[in-house]
């Protein structure tokens, strides 16, 4: 593990080692702090942090200390240099203690090996070998479930476990992986998944033309969701893992919301239709279509078209005006997001100071933070099987 300032030093050797590319990177690797444009009183921050101390906040994805790089290989070079930067959980789980966030996806990313840095994103360079991607899944899992072995978190499995962490003084951690690549060929994987205490799965992430469906980053290979696609959202609802629909593309999503008998969500997204178009945001239609299914939209931190938390405030509103107040969730990618305008975990009770001082009723506000997708999350485990 590194702390913060190790992680700054030793960045400091690597950006002047590695010359030009480093100098690129670093930002990429270490974002820089984002404006929060604008300010709450001592007593309105007193409010904000007196309601996180009554209601949960519950962040439906993120990679808090980045424990997925760690024991990668064949990366390219410029997630090699990524990995070498380390991980550093420690750091984050006491921001999310400041920060008074009940639980966090801890997620882990079933692609990262076959990925790289490419302009604004990530693409796929190669396809996995045989086993590959099921031997890297099971590490991830060893690596996140090490975490609470050591009592840094408090794994969540049931929603009564954010409470449990809460007495325990602990932040939740939610088991998810990002990329359903990891069954490889096998659906009868995410019965194992299950038993590992992995409680969400992002259907497709990064790797193109994978066996699952398409991706919403790339020209489409598949046609939308494939016939192991299919076989992986009934899975899905068989162990009551929950369903994440970001990153796919609108036809493989629509054909897992024709599937699946519960749920879904899209946990770190935004929409398309509000003058800022982007391949990683979706459709009205699709948005309308998860909350549909009880779900919900994740609203995503991304500085896209943003440039400060303030303005993530209003994404979070359009996601409202758009899908309602039981459809919006918090879905920050954090370590992991790009250009993001909530990257500390110690910044959330400005959300919710935002949020209460823009009039948003407490019930509201308690739904956004963590009320829906704890909802989601119980709507899972008690759904039919089929």
């Amino acid at each position: 593990m590194v702390s913060r300032r190790n992680l700054l030093i030793g960045g400091g050797v690597a950006v002047a080692a590695l010359g030009g590319f480093a100098a690129w990177a670093w930002p990429k690797l270490v974002p820089p702090e984002a404006p929060v444009g604008f300010d709450l009183s001592a007593d309105e921050l007193a409010r904000a942090k007196a309601f996180l101390d009554a209601n949960p906040a519950i962040d439906s994805h993120a990679h808090p200390g980045r424990t997925f790089v760690r024991g990668a290989t064949g990366l390219d070079w410029k997630l090699w240099l990524y990995q070498k930067f380390g991980t550093f959980e420690d750091r984050v789980v006491s921001d999310m203690v400041d920060g008074q966030i009940a639980a966090a996806s801890f997620s882990g990313v079933a692609d990262f090996p076959v990925l790289n840095l490419s302009g604004e994103g990530l693409v796929s360079t190669r396809s996995f070998a045989p086993g590959e991607a099921w031997t890297y899944y099971k590490a991830q899992m060893t690596n996140l479930k090490a975490l609470a072995e050591r009592g840094l978190v408090h794994p969540v499995l049931v929603p009564a476990d954010v409470a449990a962490a809460r007495a325990a003084g602990k932040p939740g951690a939610i088991f998810a992986v990002e990329g359903g690549d990891f069954v490889e060929d096998d659906a009868g994987r995410i019965a194992e998944a299950a038993a590992d205490g992995v409680r969400m799965i992002t259907l497709v992430h990064y790797l193109a033309g994978g066996l699952i469906g398409d991706i919403m980053t790339a020209p489409p290979v598949n046609g939308g969701l494939t016939a192991l696609g299919r076989e992986v959202v009934a899975e899905m609802n068989k162990a009551r893992i929950m369903l994440d629909l970001s990153h796919a593309d609108e036809k493989t999503a629509f054909g897992a919301l024709a599937v699946t008998r519960q749920p879904a969500v899209a946990t770190h997204t935004h929409l398309n239709s509000l003058g800022v178009g982007h391949p990683r945001f979706i459709s009205d239609e699709l948005a309308q279509g998860i909350a549909a299914t009880g779900g919900y939209i994740g609203a995503w931190p991304a500085g896209i078209g943003i440039k400060s938390l303030d303005g993530f405030i209003d994404r979070i509103g359009q996601l409202v005006d758009k899908v309602g107040i039981d459809h919006v969730a918090i879905g920050s990618d954090m370590d992991a997001n790009y250009k993001p305008v909530f990257e500390t975990y110690r910044k959330t009770p400005l959300i919710v100071g935002a949020l209460l001082k823009r009039g948003v009723a407490e019930a509201d506000v308690a739904k956004i933070i963590g009320g829906n997708f704890l909802r989601v999350f119980e709507q899972t485990l008690s759904a039919p099987a089929a």
